[in-house]
């Protein structure tokens, strides 16, 4: 069971991952960086596209990326269905893949591409001098509500599933 649960984790971090990239790197609409440091928003410039169709294939990546990120709880359900599984180990399933896509996002999202790599620099270099590593942890307030919705949501999504199996 935690093996599956885990292999369907890395499925919706790479759709996490795959729609921050279509979102900073092909789209380029300042609406995706609601959640971005201030500083950042106020500074970021309306970005000509680099090559023709570069918007299409971002919308295209952000659709493959959403798949990503839903399938994998489908997946996840219809096997504890299949393999009728009780309220805490559809629980414990659902809980386990969103807490690791949030662990996914502050690490990897926050911690290295915001606050230790060139990625958002290199498709917005006017946000250089302002993405570092003292603004890591600019966001908690909002890591720590998300983590309750999802455990909310895991619940939610837990009961449906007993009321389906």
């Amino acid at each position: 069971m935690m093996i599956f649960t885990i292999i369907l984790s890395i499925v919706m971090m790479v759709g996490l991952f795959l729609m921050l990239w279509s979102a900073v790197g092909f789209i380029q609409n300042k609406k995706f960086f609601t959640s971005a440091p201030k500083a950042g928003q106020e500074v970021i410039q309306p970005k000509e596209e680099r090559f023709r169709g570069q918007h299409v294939v971002g919308w295209l990546l952000m659709i493959l990326a959403l798949a990503l990120l839903v399938a994998p709880v489908i997946f996840g359900a219809y096997d504890g269905i299949q393999k009728e599984f009780e309220f805490c180990q559809f629980f414990i399933r659902f809980a386990v893949m969103l807490l690791l896509l949030k662990a996914f996002d502050i690490l990897f999202f926050d911690y290295y591409l915001l606050c230790r790599s060139d990625f958002f620099p290199h498709y917005y270099p006017e946000v250089k001098d302002i993405y570092g590593p003292e603004i890591f942890g600019y966001n908690w307030k909002s890591h720590l509500l998300q983590i309750v919705l999802m455990l909310l949501g895991a619940m939610l999504a837990a009961w449906i599933c007993t009321l389906i199996s």
